[in-house]
């Protein structure tokens, strides 16, 4: 029995009805490259969010979950905050987005379980509202398209609905990223959205923010491992709406719609009509774009040795130019470089704290996270847990 199945029949007496699951993802380049309609290079991970749903006749919805001690109850018709019970707010987020769409659903019970560590920048918040989403679709079943809804699935002779469709993912990504940038005030994009569903097993995907395609292309041979600084983090709270104004402002005097517009030779010669910051920020997330491009070729030619490379390069410019590194994730970076094994490593997701993403020769992937935990240790005193991850289906 899983873990959310446990905790629904123990809190509320009775065994669920359905159950989903919403990985984490980890991205490996393209750090805030979505937004301004680049290239991002991500993975989905055997972290996830399990939702057990069932529902109920009375209107109301009740949520628990084995990361918080409260639970939370409330009308359907009242989607409101709850500062007692913030963690709920991403659930009513997606619940407002759904009824907004004009999907209808009642009441229901859900239990939740994570295996993903919160703040650590790997898209538990985005996991969090896809499982929500998938548990009500699994109730209530709706059918989604670019413009809202559409004729609703219907189940085969198992009681199963069929699997979205590409359409259907991109549609469900969008709804999620305005939860985050309508009801929870992050102005993110649509990176851990559409990673968490459209993940496959032992693939990397390599998804266009302009076009909104996503292709997939193998890796395998090395390790994925992540380490947790420590410094949790949210994204509604930190810089990143400052970084994304500064990325559009810059834009905008540079004439373009997106800096996914703008190319190296171009940018130097009108640096002139941007402010300092939106000059860092531009020069980061040109040159992103770019080591993104070389990298996912790298993919595709088995040349992990480059794109570790390509890695340590991305994080130097989020540290010297996007300047949404800290002095944790720097450490964690450097020490990996001198580590077995280890091929790239930088900051994963909107940093500003959370965790680092190591690419290990599998072979050597035990030492290096003895290694790196040790070598933590005596710098900081502080006890380092590396995180072995396995590349993930998406959501389901």
């Amino acid at each position: 029995m899983s873990d959310a199945k446990t905790l629904f029949k123990r809190h509320f007496g009775e065994s669920p009805s359905q159950v989903v699951r919403a990985p984490g993802r980890l991205e490996l380049l393209g750090n805030h490259t979505d937004y301004n309609g680049g290239l991002v290079l991500s993975i989905a991970v055997d972290k996830c969010i399990e939702c057990a749903v069932a529902p109920r006749t009375d209107g109301k919805i009740a949520l628990v979950s084995s990361a918080f001690d409260k639970p939370e109850i409330f009308w359907l018709d009242r989607l409101q905050k709850n500062p007692a019970a913030a963690w709920a707010d991403y659930a009513k987020g997606t619940l407002a987005q759904l009824k907004k769409t004009g999907v209808h659903f009642s009441g229901f019970n859900a239990a939740f379980h994570s295996t993903i560590p919160i703040g650590g920048g790997m898209g538990s918040s985005s996991a969090f509202e896809i499982s929500v989403a998938l548990a009500v679709r699994r109730l209530f079943p709706f059918g989604l398209k670019e413009t809202g809804i559409t004729t609703p699935p219907k189940p085969d002779s198992r009681g199963h609905l069929p699997a979205l469709t590409q359409i259907e993912k991109m549609a469900l990504a969008r709804l999620c990223g305005a939860v985050e940038n309508e009801f929870i005030g992050a102005r993110t994009g649509l990176l851990d959205q559409t990673s968490s569903l459209f993940g496959k097993a032992w693939h990397a995907m390599e998804i266009d923010f302009q076009s909104l395609t996503v292709e997939h292309a193998p890796l395998t041979g090395e390790a994925i491992v992540v380490c947790d600084s420590g410094g949790k983090h949210s994204l509604a709270e930190s810089g990143y709406n400052e970084l994304r104004q500064n990325c559009e402002s810059a834009a905008k005097a540079l004439g373009v719609r997106s800096l996914r517009a703008v190319d190296q030779k171009f940018l130097a010669a009108n640096l002139s009509r941007l402010s300092v910051r939106e000059s860092e920020c531009a020069r980061h997330i040109v040159g992103e774009i770019q080591r993104a491009f070389h990298a996912a070729r790298a993919l595709r030619e088995n040349d992990h040795r480059l794109f570790g490379e390509l890695m340590f390069l991305s994080h130097e410019s989020s540290r010297d130019l996007l300047r949404n590194s800290t002095p944790e994730l720097d450490q964690l970076v450097e020490l990996a470089r001198g580590c077995p094994g280890c091929l790239g490593a930088r900051l994963t997701g909107g940093g500003f704290g959370g965790a680092t993403i190591n690419l290990v020769a599998h072979h050597q992937a035990s030492e290096f996270m003895e290694e790196i935990a040790r070598r933590y240790h005596e710098r900081t005193g502080k006890t380092l847990q590396p995180m072995l991850c396995e590349i993930a289906d998406g959501a389901n």
